[in-house]
This record gives C-alpha cells, structure tokens and sequence, in this order.
C-alpha cells in the first residue's frame, strides 16, 4: 500500500509538476470496504424481509402442493383402473389430468414470476437501508472512499461487521 502510495505521489508530481497543491495525498485516504452479499444475507432486516415474504407466498404454494398432490392421485387411479374403464371414461379423465396439469404449469410459473417480482422489491428496500447505514458510518468515522466490490480487500479496510452491528440495531 505504501509503495502504491509513493508511486501514486510521484506520478501526480511529475504529471502536474507542482500546479496542484491542493491534492490530497494518497497516505492520508481512509477507504473502507463492505461485503455488500454478506450484509445482504445476514441482516436482520433481510431475514425479517424473508419471513415476510414466507408468510406472504405460503398460501399460494399449499395450493400448489394440493394441486401437485391431486395431479399424481389422479394419474394413479387412472393407471390402477385403466383396463376396467370405459373409452369414454378414460378420455375424460386424461383430459382432466392435461387440464390439470396445465393449470398446475400456469400456477407454478405465475407464482414464480410474483415472487421474484417481490423478492425484488423487498432486495430493493433492503439494499437503500444497507446504503443509507454505508453512509452514516463513512461520514461518521470520516472514510473518503467506500467499496462494495473489490478484487482484494484487508481485514482492515473491511467494515462489514460495523455495518451489520449498525443494521442490528435499527
């Protein structure tokens, strides 16, 4: 870091040659780095936002269970009677069981789609509260820079945990 720092201070003063007195040097940086996918994960805002959505979703998918469950009884019964039925009777109930299975695909997919869709916007509300936490803290304890993605990061660049007392506390 240092070297960087040195090399960086040389640079400017060759590049600028003096002309710009009022830089910053780079020693005196205090950058910050969050692991934004763990804060994500373990903030109690998030599980509460999961929990949420659990309770949210739960009848939708015991419906889905029972139409699964009513789909595999009935193509049971049709196999065990299969030779005792009628051809009339057969046929109504394959068609039953495509039908079924049709509403069971446009079920799964429409629940799918309508969770993602609030997963979304749950992330979304999470993601503001975590930048808004980021930003207390940096103004706080006077970071110039902070990260959320970084190819390398030392434990003491990273204030992740500070993040997450913070969001534990809110």
């Amino acid at each position: 870091m240092r070297i960087r720092n040195i090399v960086f201070g040389s640079f400017m003063c060759v590049l600028g040659a003096g002309a710009v007195p009022a830089a910053v040097p780079a020693a005196d940086l205090k950058i910050g780095y969050v692991n934004a996918v763990k804060v994500i994960e373990e903030a109690p805002q998030g599980e509460a936002a999961l929990k949420k959505l659990e309770a949210e979703f739960a009848p939708r998918d015991k419906q889905i269970v029972e139409m699964q469950n009513k789909l595999k009884q009935l193509e049971q019964d049709l196999e065990k009677n299969a030779l005792v039925l009628k051809d009339a009777d057969h046929r109504s109930r394959e068609f039953e069981i495509v039908s079924l299975k049709r509403d069971l695909r446009r079920a799964t997919q429409e629940f799918r789609e309508d969770y993602n869709l609030r997963r979304n916007e749950e992330l979304a509300a999470l993601q503001k509260i975590v930048q808004k936490t980021i930003a207390e803290i940096a103004k706080q304890e006077n970071y110039d820079l902070v990260l959320e993605s970084a190819v390398y990061a030392s434990t003491r660049a990273d204030i992740t945990d500070k993040i997450l007392k913070r969001l534990g506390k809110k």
